[in-house]
């Protein structure tokens, strides 16, 4: 009775594939959207042979028409190396792509969740995060493409509830790493574990004195899928991410450690908008959704480093 058709956009990404997996476990029929921009085929094939799953190759940007009970919107590139290699497209992924899939929760009246991102902030004078923090971003540079994007995604989303009453979630997803990361998707934890487990130098921008926080991707999973199964009236903004901070240093040094690499850590100039603290307080995540992370950075880590020793086949 309580089986669903669920619709994920970006379904073969990082965080799509990892959520495709989750709900096809869980018992529901998974309907998985992609244009295979950045999502890879490879993150998916496991799930091909599942009578349950479902592959559409398909762009956000151009409207969907389709039957199912809810839809978690993933879909746009989310590392600076992809989002900024065509802004434009990534500006019409999040503002066309969201008006395209608010339409369908509309005509389905059904609940869509928002795969928001701690970029709304920007570099944030307001440290740790909270929802109520309106952001620091800078609307011409260079990052703007993502950031104001999910932004005008975050406004949409909340002009259908108040103008059509339709079910929302949205998520403001924090640093997340794991398996089936991009090998080449420029995000500092995959950067690390490639370059030491290549032996090369690893690359530090800045004097690695920024902080991050590391949310594993089995965490975050649990954290989307709480948050579409919470009453309605909790429509977040909600951050999910780990409240750990790490600096950019501690990372590079940890994934050395963890992999027995030779490697060793150079420094380069800081990238323009780089934020120089981002970590999420889960305040509200703790007491709404009962959610909070509990996989250690050391563990993911190792989680991690084992799937891209696989890949290469090292």
């Amino acid at each position: 009775m309580d089986k669903k058709r669920i619709l994920v956009t970006g379904g073969a990404g990082f965080l799509g594939s990892h959520l495709c997996e989750r709900l096809l476990s869980e018992g529901h029929e998974v309907l998985c959207v992609d244009n295979f921009y950045t999502g890879r085929k490879a993150n998916i094939a496991h799930l091909l042979n599942n009578p349950y799953f479902e592959i559409i190759r398909h762009d956000v940007t151009f409207p969907l028409y389709v039957e199912v009970d809810e839809i978690y919107h993933l879909a746009c590139p989310a590392s600076p190396v992809h989002y900024q290699f065509d802004p434009v497209q990534t500006t019409k992924t999040s503002v066309h792509g969201s008006i395209n899939m608010l339409g369908l929760a509309k005509r389905l009246k059904i609940k869509i969740l928002l795969a928001s991102t701690s970029e709304v902030y920007g570099d944030p004078a307001i440290h740790p995060q909270p929802e109520t923090y309106w952001g620091n971003v800078n609307p011409i540079g260079p990052r703007a493409c993502y950031d104001e994007g999910k932004r005008c995604a975050e406004t949409l989303f909340f002009n259908y509830h108040r103008q059509h009453k339709l079910r929302i979630k949205v998520a403001r997803i924090f640093n997340t790493y794991g398996p089936r990361m991009h090998p080449g998707d420029g995000r500092v934890v995959s950067n690390f574990i490639v370059q030491a487990l290549k032996g090369e130098d690893i690359t530090v921008y800045g004097d690695g004195s920024q902080t991050r926080s590391f949310c594993y991707v089995d965490d975050m999973i649990d954290g989307l899928i709480r948050l579409m199964n919470s009453p309605d009236e909790v429509t977040g903004p909600i951050n999910l991410g780990n409240p750990q901070e790490f600096s950019i240093l501690e990372l590079a040094e940890t994934v050395i450690r963890l992999s027995g690499s030779k490697s060793k850590i150079i420094y380069k100039p800081l990238p323009p908008d780089d934020p120089k603290q981002r970590c999420p307080d889960i305040t509200l995540a703790r007491k709404v959704l009962g959610w909070q992370p509990c996989i250690p950075l050391e563990e993911g880590l190792k989680r991690t480093i084992e799937y891209f020793r696989r890949l290469f086949g090292l």
